[in-house]
């Protein structure tokens, strides 16, 4: 497949990387900072707990909304006289208020990029900094200077809402161009009848393994002597299960940290927001068998 213009233009940005060198350092420190309470609060930035979603996504639908009413707000109020010139001020304020929390959740989800995908979220957020920046402008203009400075304000955050679609569409690129926070096993085929994957044998005690089930990678611990097993693939950005670590029932993916139950699949801590598909799993004579415990489509 053809690279697109997009991420060839922003995989020549080399000044992208010490600045996405120093925000993930921040953000990460910043949690450990915070101790446990920090990985509880990392949790809830991501959409892990209680949502069970990415919850940057969710957000950010408030400020987007609340500048485009302002923007048109401001030229009603301009060229006629419908509405006041507070309301765009109002809108604006809304915006930069709820802009808050799409800074937080975003910024927790960076901090788990990497490569050309950490890249590209640099770029998303430098530009979405520079919209922030511009709206809090035009909002001390309009709000600490005098009326003769008002049609500078809304040009300035008429500027801002123009950047914002640019960052918009890097956003949107972000995720459905390159995956960042998208379920990696939103597509995955497993068998719906019993499959072999291996010897009864091949399976010790409190060890990960990792078989394949008609083309479907499947973890599979046995604990307690009973054998358990869920999709192989990290649902966050697609790492080897297998090659975690266990504890208790839980294992924790070797490439962001991610941690699952291995009884019932469900997601114990991000950046995972998405549990993993389960497999049901039967011994017979020695030879082990799965297939999924539901459908996955």
């Amino acid at each position: 497949m053809a690279e697109s213009w997009v991420d060839r233009l922003v995989r020549r940005q080399g000044w992208l990387e010490p600045v996405a060198d120093a925000a993930q350092g921040a953000v990460g420190g910043f949690y450990r900072a915070l101790g446990r309470p920090g990985q509880s609060l990392k949790n809830v930035m991501h959409g892990t707990v209680p949502l069970g979603h990415p919850l940057h996504p969710a957000v950010i639908d408030v400020p987007v909304g609340a500048w485009t009413a302002g923007v048109v707000a401001d030229y009603v109020a301009h060229f006629t006289d419908r509405l006041p010139t507070e309301a765009g001020d109002v809108a604006l304020a809304i915006g930069l208020a709820a802009a808050l929390l799409a800074v937080l959740t975003g910024l927790t989800d960076y901090h788990d990029t990497f490569a050309h995908e950490r890249r590209m979220a640099t770029a998303h957020g430098v530009t979405m900094t520079v919209v922030v920046a511009l709206d809090a402008l035009s909002l001390a203009l309009r709000w600490w200077s005098g009326d003769g400075v008002h049609p500078l304000a809304v040009g300035v955050s008429t500027a801002g809402y123009a950047v914002l679609l640019g960052g918009a569409y890097l956003g949107g690129h972000l995720v459905f161009g390159i995956g960042t926070m998208v379920n990696h096993n939103a597509f995955a085929e497993g068998p719906e009848d019993f499959v072999a994957v291996g010897a009864s044998t091949d399976f010790a005690e409190g060890e990960l393994h990792r078989a394949d089930a008609a083309g479907m990678p499947v973890l599979l611990v046995r604990l307690s002597g009973r054998l358990y097993g869920m999709a192989a693939v990290c649902s966050h950005a697609g790492g080897p299960l297998d090659e975690g670590t266990l504890d208790g029932t839980r294992v924790t993916c070797p490439w962001h940290g991610s941690i699952f139950c291995v009884v019932d699949g469900r997601v114990r801590g991000g950046p995972a927001t998405f549990g993993q598909p389960l497999v049901s799993v039967r011994e017979t004579d020695g030879t082990v068998e799965v297939k999924l415990a539901q459908p996955l489509h």
